[in-house]
Order: structure tokens, then C-alpha cells, then sequence
């Protein structure tokens, strides 16, 4: 069991995600610690089961863009608030930030394919993906679980990624029952419930 990222206990503490402090960083060992400390935190997170998300917005030209995003989580009932992070080296970085309105479209168990289609780096996610208006004209996608439309409530430094907060301005929930489920790099079914 590998200790907590940030105890003075742990033997990678040099190697930590902070990166190592007093070790020579130009050195291969270090290099090769750090980076299995970085693969070993990313596995240890894959750990913890989450729906997946296909986040959905207008860029500047009016032109729809979406992006595959499983770190969701709800944050206030009082006011409506989700937070949700997007990768600061992503190209569609700068078209989320300067969006006022964006949508969570959760996916359901038969959207792999959807999930996969906005997850690459290419333009051509919305082909063959059935959409509706929204708030403001933003997409949403047909079939899925439930929507979040949001506006862009704030945004926060999160490391290597940048931290959206959204005040959901509707919602509402689908037909589809079964959620995608992501865990340990793959997608996954729910078990039937039994008797």
C-alpha cells in the first residue's frame, strides 16, 4: 500500500506529485520515480468508480464543442452548483472558459461510442450525434441519463487542470436508466439488481 502523497513518511516523498525538491530532477532515476508516482496516483484514482460526462458549449464562432469529462461532481443544492475540471494543456481550453453557458450531457451505459468520439483531439465529435438546442443554443445529446445546463459560474487553478464551476440553470432527466460507468481505465456495465 502506497502511503498518502503528502506524509513525511512516504518513501517517494522526494518523488511526490509537488515534484522532488531535493533530488537532481535532471537525473533519469528521478525522472523515472517521479513518473511511476504519477502513473501509480493515476491508477489509485481509476480506483474510485465515476459516471462519464460529455461536456457540451458554443466556442466564439457559435460552433458546437464538446469534450469527454469524468471528473463531475455535484458541490451545493442551495444554490445549484457542479464543479467539473477540464486538462489546461486541452485545445478546447480557452472555448470553455469564455463560454457563459455549457451543458453536462451524463451518458448512458449504450454511449460508449459518444464517450470515445469527444475523448480524441479531432473537430468531428458532433457527426452521427443526435442533438437538441438547449439553453442558449447549446447542444445537448440525445439519449442520455440526464443534462445539467449550467452557467459559467467561476473558474479556479487546479494543478494541470483548470476547475469550472457551474450554476445549473435546468436540468433534467432521461429515459435510459443505466449510466456509462468508468473504473480502473474502462468503461463498465452495472450489475442487474438481484431478486
Amino acid at each position: 500500500m502506497r502511503p498518502p502523497l503528502d506524509s513525511p513518511e512516504s518513501p517517494e516523498k522526494a518523488a511526490s506529485i509537488a515534484g522532488p525538491p531535493c533530488l537532481d530532477s535532471s537525473t533519469d532515476h528521478t525522472t523515472a520515480a517521479r513518473d511511476q508516482v504519477y502513473r501509480d496516483f493515476r491508477d489509485a484514482l481509476g480506483s474510485f468508480a465515476t459516471g462519464v460526462t460529455v461536456l457540451t458549449a458554443l466556442a466564439a464562432d457559435g460552433g458546437p464543442i464538446g469534450v469527454t469529462i469524468s471528473s463531475f461532481n455535484s458541490v451545493s443544492l442551495q444554490p445549484p452548483l457542479i464543479l467539473w475540471s477540464l486538462a489546461c494543456d486541452s485545445p478546447r481550453l480557452a472555448a470553455f472558459r469564455n463560454a457563459r453557458y455549457y451543458a453536462v450531457n451524463v451518458l448512458a451505459a449504450d454511449q460508449e461510442w459518444v464517450s470515445d468520439s469527444f475523448a480524441n483531439r479531432e473537430d468531428n465529435h458532433f457527426n452521427n450525434v443526435r442533438v437538441r438546442k438547449g439553453l442558449a443554443d447549446v447542444p445537448l445529446i440525445e439519449g442520455c441519463v440526464a443534462w445539467f445546463e449550467c452557467s459559467n459560474e467561476a473558474r479556479y487553478p487546479g494543478g494541470d487542470h483548470l476547475i469550472f464551476l457551474g450554476r445549473v440553470q435546468r436540468f433534467a432527466r432521461g429515459e435510459v436508466a443505466e449510466p456509462l460507468v468508468f473504473h480502473a481505465g474502462r468503461y463498465r456495465q452495472l450489475r442487474p439488481e438481484s431478486g
